[in-house]
């Protein structure tokens, strides 16, 4: 008679935060809906009117949409994702700064994406072009994308990866918004994986 098979376990629960067009959330969405190990079970917005919603509805993923009292004097937002039993807060193109009781709820498990090479080009009011544009001001000679772990500071948390590009005498802000997406489509949902792996 053979043994019978281990129960297998069940998949590790994500949580995405977008505030724009979402195209990190879509290709976080395609990674992990043909693997084995997560699933991205909530999609939340503090915009109505953000595509990424669109783009959860595509892929038939629950949405939620929140406005600033609810994130910031209520526990509404970190009660849903409890009684979701969400393992891992994935910030993609969210712009506001996580609160203390969602830093609590989930310590060392919110993770972010920044579209320059941290501790450069960080903190409030630094993101998309505004980035780029300062990136080509300054007239560095590459950026890239940083993924971190989030704390009560804006892009202060602790690094996870970078990923970094060679930046052209040509280069404009079209050619560097276009690298650092493809950098962040490319490596995201990876990174995303392999902190996965390490959660206890």
């Amino acid at each position: 008679m053979s043994a019978p098979l281990p129960a297998s376990s069940p998949k590790k629960r994500i949580a995405i935060f977008a505030s724009g067009s979402g195209s990190n959330a879509q290709k976080i969405m395609e990674y992990f809906k043909r693997n084995d190990l997560a699933e991205v079970s909530l999609v939340l917005t503090n915009n109505p009117d953000a595509y990424v919603l669109q783009r959860a509805d595509n892929f038939e993923t629950p949405t939620h949409i929140f406005n600033r009292k609810a994130f910031y004097q209520s526990d509404e937002v970190v009660k849903i994702l409890q009684k979701l039993n969400i393992d891992l807060v994935v910030l993609a193109g969210f712009l506001w700064l996580v609160p203390q009781n969602l830093l609590q709820a989930f310590p060392n498990k919110i993770i972010n994406i920044h579209p320059a090479l941290l501790p450069n080009y960080g903190g409030k009011g630094m993101y998309g072009d505004h980035i780029h544009r300062a990136v080509l001001a300054a007239r560095e000679k590459e950026s890239g994308i940083s993924i971190h772990f989030v704390n009560a500071h804006f892009d202060e948390g602790e690094m996870i990866q970078q990923f970094r590009f060679k930046i052209e005498p040509q280069d404009q802000l079209e050619n560097i918004r276009f690298k650092i997406q493809q950098l962040e489509h490319q490596h995201y949902p990876k990174v995303i994986e392999q902190v996965l792996r390490k959660l206890k």
